[in-house]
């Protein structure tokens, strides 16, 4: 049986497009430059796209409203956040049962530090400021949930709300080394 003949002109594939075409009804994506984790050398950069919808911090950084600077401070605050909440824990099966008593585990080094950097944002911030971050970076309202929580539901509220919550972010990049204060004064110049 004779063998089939190829072609000995081969065509390469150019770069494949891997973005999903069918999206949900309510997806709100963004494009957004990331270093290419399979990168030969360093610094290659790719474009990948990433869900915004439940992300306050990544619209706002996504739609260029912030720098990043400020997008860095706010993932530390809720980085921090993260590691120093001790909220509802799993229950371990492989732990001997005492009549519903379970001992607390012990703080973690780790734990201490996030609660003495939380701990030096709301000084900072002050009570206002520190509630305000909060309800965006760990609750993920917007500007006009805030407002209504607090009773106030003009559109003039909901712009100082987003002008005090970049001032936050501000400081935050601050107190988190991701600006100087220079530059910190700089950026408030150009706005």
């Amino acid at each position: 049986m004779a063998r089939a003949k190829r072609s000995k002109s081969y065509k390469l594939t150019g770069i494949h497009d891997r973005r999903s075409r069918e999206l949900p009804f309510n997806a709100e994506l963004a494009e957004v430059e990331v270093d290419n984790p399979l990168a030969l050398d360093a610094g290659e950069k790719i474009v990948v796209v990433r869900s915004v919808r439940g992300d306050p911090l990544g619209r706002l950084h996504a739609h260029h409203q912030i720098d990043e600077a400020q997008y860095r401070g706010g993932r530390a605050f809720q980085n921090d956040w993260e590691r120093a909440e001790r909220g509802p824990q799993a229950v371990d099966p492989t732990r001997e049962y005492v009549d519903g008593a379970r001992s607390r585990e012990p703080v973690t080094e780790v734990q201490r530090q996030a609660v003495l950097r939380l701990n030096r944002v709301e000084r900072e911030l002050g009570t206002d400021g520190a509630a305000l971050v909060h309800d965006v970076l760990v609750l993920g309202l917007t500007m006009d949930e805030i407002g209504q929580r607090r009773a106030v539901r003009t559109q003039r509220w909901n712009d100082y709300f987003a002008r005090r919550f970049r001032e936050c972010l501000d400081r935050l990049a601050l107190i988190y080394g991701f600006a100087t204060e220079g530059g910190a004064q700089r950026a408030e110049r150009r706005r």
